[in-house]
């Protein structure tokens, strides 16, 4: 619909299975605007939500390093039966992209995880999840930006900050941002050259919203 906005479009605001649409009714009204939405629907098809999005975002890619020592990895090699190194290799192995965000300023439910991790949040969740947490739940990977209460299942960590106030955007991972998830065994500090955070332009290899 962006890239073929029907007249009277504010805003648009994606979820899982679901998208606000905001619209002037100066401009249109809401049955013109439902036919365009069928029309779309009917064009898209059945599209599986943890799928990269085919179109890609305007930003560069993101490489997110992580630690893969979260306190929840042995349970999802449990979960999925594979052993830990599996599902790291899994997770680095696949293509994601930002789908949606939600939950929390800078919150990215990013897709594209591979099908054999799809895990259920946790029956017990977490009263806090550190800032820089790598965790899967459902159809997506998070990246906490912040410590805040958290259900997700906890593989990981990266000193990626993933919202700034000071930073220009603040939200590092922006829907349809492409995201490589790379292994590393010591903490990241950005590149060398800028100490900022590592991005790519180049498009990744091929290989729902809710509470976090």
């Amino acid at each position: 619909m962006r890239h073929d906005p029907p007249r009277g479009l504010v805003e648009l605001v994606p979820a899982a299975r679901t998208v606000l649409v905001q619209f002037d009714r100066t401009a249109t009204d809401a049955g013109r605007l439902r036919e365009h939405l069928r029309a779309d629907a009917a064009r898209a098809g059945d599209e599986d939500p943890a799928a990269p999005p085919a179109t890609p975002g305007s930003g560069p890619a993101v490489t997110v390093r992580v630690r893969y020592d979260g306190p929840d990895l042995a349970d999802v090699a449990e979960l999925t039966g594979l052993t830990p190194r599996q599902v790291v290799e899994r997770h680095t192995g696949s293509a994601h992209r930002v789908a949606f965000c939600g939950f929390a300023p800078g919150f990215a439910y990013i897709a594209g995880l591979d099908p054999g991790l799809r895990v259920p949040r946790r029956d017990t969740p977490r009263a806090r999840v550190p800032a820089g947490a790598v965790a899967l739940a459902d159809l997506f990977t998070g990246v906490y930006p912040r410590a805040s209460p958290g259900g997700w299942h906890l593989i990981g960590h990266t000193d990626l900050v993933a919202f700034d106030l000071d930073r220009d955007p603040p939200a590092l991972l922006a829907p349809g941002t492409p995201v490589h998830f790379v292994e590393t065994g010591t903490p990241e500090t950005g590149t060398p050259e800028t100490g900022t955070p590592e991005t790519e332009t180049s498009e990744p290899g091929r290989s729902g919203a809710g509470h976090e």
